[in-house]
C-alpha cells in the first residue's frame, strides 16, 4: 500500500505514519518498494511463532486433517478478533476444483457466510449485540432477524451458507469451545456448491463431530 492508502486506513497523521514506518522498516517488519509498503521478512517469523505457540492450532490440526481426508474438501480454523473473522489455519482439499479461505485472510465480522454467522452466534451477548448494531446502521429490524437466526444456529450446533461470501462456495461451520464452554472459534468446511448437492447432511455431520472432538481436547 502507498503511504496515502495507509493514512486513509489508519487515520494516522503523515508525520506519525512515517515515523512508525521507519521503525518497522528498521526492524524488518515492513519493506518499501517503489513507494509502496508491504510486510517484511520478520512478519514470517511472527507467523511461524504464532503457529508454534497457538494452543488452538496445535490441538485442532489432527482433526482438521482427518476431516479434510474424510470429506475430500478444504477445512479452515477461523476465529474472531477486532471485528474480523480471521482464518488462522487451513487444510486444502487435494481435488483440482476446490474452495479455500486463505490462511491469514480476514473478512468483516458481519452476519454473512457460515464462519462469521457461527462466530457471531456464539460470541458473548454484549460483543455480539454491539457488532449487530454497528452492522445494521441503527435499523432494529435486521437485528431482530439476525438474533432469530443466531438462536437457530446455537440450537442446531452449526451454520450453513451457500454463495453468501463467494459465489459457488458452500460452507458449514461448527463452534469450538474451551474451558467453561467459552467459544474459541469455529471449524469450517468449504466446497464447491455443485459438488455437495447430495452430501449436505453427511458433510454437516462430519464437521460437527470433528468440532466436538476438538472442543473436548480444548476443555481438558
Amino acid at each position: 500500500m502507498t503511504a496515502a492508502e495507509l493514512m486513509a486506513k489508519t487515520d494516522l497523521s503523515q508525520s506519525t505514519l512515517y515515523r512508525q514506518l521507519a521503525t518497522l522498516k528498521r526492524w524488518g517488519f515492513v519493506l518499501e518498494v517503489d513507494g509502496r509498503y508491504a510486510p517484511g521478512p520478520l512478519s514470517l517469523q511472527l507467523a511461524l511463532g504464532f503457529d508454534m505457540a497457538s494452543h488452538l492450532v496445535q490441538l485442532a490440526r489432527a482433526d482438521m486433517q482427518l476431516l479434510a481426508q474424510q470429506s475430500q474438501e478444504s477445512v479452515g480454523l477461523v476465529v474472531a478478533a477486532n471485528g474480523q473473522a480471521i482464518c488462522i489455519d487451513m487444510i486444502e482439499s487435494r481435488q483440482a476444483l476446490r474452495c479455500s479461505f486463505e490462511k491469514g485472510r480476514s473478512v468483516p465480522l458481519q452476519p454473512k457466510g457460515a464462519s462469521a454467522k457461527c462466530l457471531l452466534a456464539h460470541l458473548s451477548r454484549g460483543v455480539s449485540s454491539a457488532l449487530q448494531k454497528t452492522n445494521a446502521d441503527g435499523d432494529t429490524q435486521p437485528q431482530q432477524v439476525e438474533s432469530a437466526e443466531f438462536n437457530v444456529i446455537r440450537k442446531a450446533g452449526y451454520a450453513v451458507s451457500d454463495g453468501e461470501v463467494d459465489p459457488g462456495v458452500w460452507g458449514v461451520s461448527a463452534p469450538l469451545f474451551g474451558i467453561g464452554k467459552r467459544a474459541a472459534g469455529v471449524l469450517t468446511l468449504m466446497a464447491p456448491s455443485v459438488r455437495v448437492r447430495d452430501r449436505h447432511a453427511a458433510l454437516i455431520q462430519m464437521t460437527v463431530v470433528a468440532a466436538a472432538r476438538i472442543s473436548r481436547s480444548l476443555s481438558t
